[in-house]
């Protein structure tokens, strides 16, 4: 991983794919690079570099690389620290170069059988395996690049989008897809193939998506797609990309940018899903009603930050819905032996569709006994809807942050939904219903006012300018939302923080508390509240500082240990996804006061599509 873009043209399309690479930073990465075949010479000229994009924009330009063909890519190491050895496109003999998301999991027996076939390996990658098993394919130019690629993959166990150009076939592209998502660009004369249609807003707007093991021939004119040994045809999709997604606009950088995005995206999300006080439930999709009728419980699974929002939805549909929830880690849930109840809808959460561990969640879950499944996510042409029963999608636009903020909010709107929705069948009244369906329609108002908090918020994150550690408090259905906030504060500061339910802390975090601990917590207006407020004077007694993020009705003077900074007072039901915002801003602020690449952060992709 992490981005592929390729090209064939009449025209020169060296800057088209570094335009493509340029566009696809926003994923996270560490190495870059570009094959290309020069007109008429036959031979592949390459560059690499360790870094950004621009240190590879700049070596090509001096190398003045050029041609009418040619693959790139950017890399986040998976196999070897990053290096220009390591760094895709990896070639074979100089003739074949092959740039590869994914994981290659029984690369190794290859690496051994290419070895003893005289093949000399010059990276720590599995992808560079790749290359010669498909330069042995070819038997010297004796079989066609496509079957030497189709041969190729059959020995491939694992993970893998590619794209392969061969010095010694300069008229074609191959790519092959499985578990990895690859999509072909349409133009007129000539063809591109890119991970994310993003890459290709400058050429096209016209994709076909592959499927689950597809096989490709582009050339300029034509496109031939294979699924098996039989020759298929796949729909092309016109995407209308937006024009203000890679534009910072007025703001430093892309997160805060989609922070203060939230209030219309969530208007986004909303519309066409909510009216006159109901949630219009068509809004999950034709099939819905009928796997609804059936559900007593719900499963969730996720990674990371859409984690955290299944958890707050597991609060949601117990006190909503009146239904039992279990909400598990993506990445563990394969590795049990589950038990599925009966009438369980499976519910899988993520912004890209395409995180590795979830799809491969869905995969075993499709092996089990679930009455439904229903993808959570903000890509509609993505592996996750494509692969489920139902879905919803989150309208957050291009989150192009590596730290999610406003797909996030998104989720948790969605969840909201779908938890009123469930609980129509399960006692909710239509009248309870209005109330949070009504409430949900000035939650972009809401969100609003609270970000009006940005600057006393920029303030009080200078006071984590020599802090290297952090707590997060809340208790009840705020937990996972210190959980959340924790997580950011980590991505993107490098500051070390851990949340905690409040009730906790005597159960041993208090050890942590001193003067050099800051301590930040969530206090809404709600049930929990006098007991939040114990525990967080257990804090100050110890002499720890806390910076509490309270609803404008509650107030903590006369305690010389505590900052707080109140936010617009908030129903209870939406509590979780207004107090996520200041939250938010902190960690933005307290990264910028600590010199960190906001963005980018260090060793972290933005959509994770390996295991």
């Amino acid at each position: 991983m992490c981005g592929i873009v390729g090209a064939i043209a009449e025209r020169e399309v060296t800057q088209i794919l570094l335009e493509g690479l340029k566009r696809l930073e926003y994923r996270g990465y560490d190495s870059a690079g570009v094959a290309l075949i020069n007109d008429g010479s036959h031979k592949l000229k390459t560059a690499k570099a360790v870094g950004k994009v621009s240190a590879l924009v700049n070596k090509v330009n001096k190398q003045k690389l050029t041609g009418k063909i040619g693959i790139a890519h950017t890399r986040w190491a998976t196999h070897g620290k990053p290096t220009n050895a390591n760094a895709h496109p990896h070639l074979s003999h100089d003739q074949i170069a092959v740039v590869h998301n994914g994981i290659i999991e029984n690369y190794e027996s290859i690496r051994k059988k290419l070895e003893a076939a005289g093949y000399k390996f010059s990276s720590q990658t599995d992808s560079e395996s790749i290359a010669h098993l498909i330069h042995l394919e070819r038997k010297g130019g004796k079989v066609p690049l496509l079957t030497a690629v189709k041969r190729t993959v059959k020995q491939l166990h694992g993970a893998y989008g590619i794209c392969v150009t061969d010095a010694l076939e300069p008229e074609n592209l191959i790519v092959a897809r499985s578990g990895s998502p690859l999509v072909i660009g349409l133009g007129i004369g000539e063809n591109f193939v890119a991970s994310d249609p993003l890459a290709l807003g400058q050429v096209t707007d016209r994709y076909i998506y592959l499927e689950e093991g597809d096989i490709a021939r582009v050339s300029l004119t034509e496109i031939e797609i294979w699924a098996g040994n039989k020759k298929v045809k796949r729909e092309a999709t016109t995407v209308q990309h937006r024009g203000d997604a890679a534009d910072k606009g007025e703001h430093k950088h892309f997160m805060l940018k989609e922070i203060f995005e939230q209030p219309q995206v969530i208007r986004d999300t909303l519309a066409g899903r909510i009216s006159e006080g109901k949630v219009l439930e068509n809004a999950f999709g034709v099939k819905a009603k009928a796997i609804f009728d059936k559900i007593k419980q719900v499963q969730i699974v996720a990674c990371g930050t859409s984690h955290h929002a299944g958890h707050v939805c597991k609060y949601w549909l117990e006190s909503i819905a009146k239904m039992p929830c279990s909400v598990d880690i993506a990445s563990d849930y394969r590795y049990r032996d589950i038990i599925v109840q009966p009438n369980t809808l499976f519910v899988t959460v993520s912004q890209s569709g395409e995180t590795a561990d979830t799809l491969a969640a869905l995969s075993y879950a499709k092996e089990l006994n679930y009455a439904g499944y229903l993808a959570i996510c903000n890509v509609a042409t993505s592996s996750l809807v494509r692969e489920s029963d139902i879905s919803i999608l989150t309208m957050a636009g291009q989150e192009i942050g590596v730290a999610s903020t406003k797909a996030f909010t998104t989720q948790l709107t969605l969840l909201l939904i779908l938890a009123i929705t469930l609980g129509r069948r399960n006692g909710l009244k239509p009248k309870a219903e209005a109330e949070i369906v009504n409430e949900l329609a000035k939650l972009p108002e809401l969100l609003e006012a609270t970000l009006k908090l940005d600057k006393p918020i920029k303030k009080l994150s200078r006071a984590f300018s020599n802090k290297n550690h952090s707590l997060f408090l809340g208790r009840g259905i705020q937990y996972p939302i210190a959980k959340e906030g924790a997580l950011k504060l980590k991505e993107i500061s490098y500051i070390h923080a851990e949340a905690y339910p409040a009730g906790e802390l005597k159960h041993g975090p208090l050890a942590l508390v001193d003067s050099d601990m800051p301590v930040i917590a969530v206090a809404p207006n709600d049930d929990l509240l006098g007991k939040l407020r114990a525990n967080l004077s257990e804090v100050s007694a110890r002499g720890g500082k806390l910076y509490v993020f309270a609803d404008e009705s509650v107030t903590f003077e006369g305690d010389k240990n505590c900052k707080a900074i109140h936010v617009p007072n908030t129903p209870d039901v939406l509590d979780p996804i207004v107090f996520t915002i200041p939250l938010q801003l902190l960690s933005y602020h307290v990264a910028i006061v600590k010199g960190t690449d906001v963005d980018h952060p260090r060793n972290l992709a933005k959509s994770v599509t390996v295991e």
